[in-house]
C-alpha cells in the first residue's frame, strides 16, 4: 500500500473544519470523513483555534507596551557620561586604582 504524500491544508480551511467542530452538529469521526483528515487533526486545530482567539478580538493584555527608543538611547548616554566622570573622579582621588 502506498504512502499518501504530506498535504499542506490552508488556514482557511483548518478555520473551517475548526469551526464546524466547534458548532457540535456532528460528530468527529463525521467531520474527518466529510473533510478527509484525522479526527485528531481536527481536536488540534479545534484547539488551536480556543487558544488564539482572544488575538483576533485584539486582546492586548499579552502585548507588551511600546517603548521609545529614542529617550532609551538618551538614557543610556547620560549613564555612560555619568559612569565616565565618576571613574575619573574616583581614580584621581586614588579611590579606584585601589579596588582593581
Amino acid at each position: 500500500m502506498a504512502r499518501r504524500k504530506r498535504r499542506n491544508h490552508s488556514p482557511t480551511f483548518k478555520a473551517q473544519v475548526a469551526v464546524a467542530a466547534l458548532k457540535g452538529d456532528k460528530t468527529l469521526a463525521e467531520l474527518a470523513q466529510q473533510y478527509d483528515v484525522h479526527p485528531n487533526q481536527i481536536t488540534d486545530w479545534k484547539s488551536q483555534l480556543l487558544e488564539r482567539s482572544a488575538q483576533v478580538f485584539g486582546d492586548s493584555t499579552d502585548k507588551a507596551p511600546e517603548v521609545d527608543l529614542k529617550t532609551l538611547h538618551a538614557k543610556i548616554g547620560q549613564l555612560t557620561l555619568e559612569n565616565d566622570f565618576l571613574e575619573s573622579a574616583l581614580t584621581k582621588a586614588g579611590l579606584l586604582s585601589a579596588r582593581k
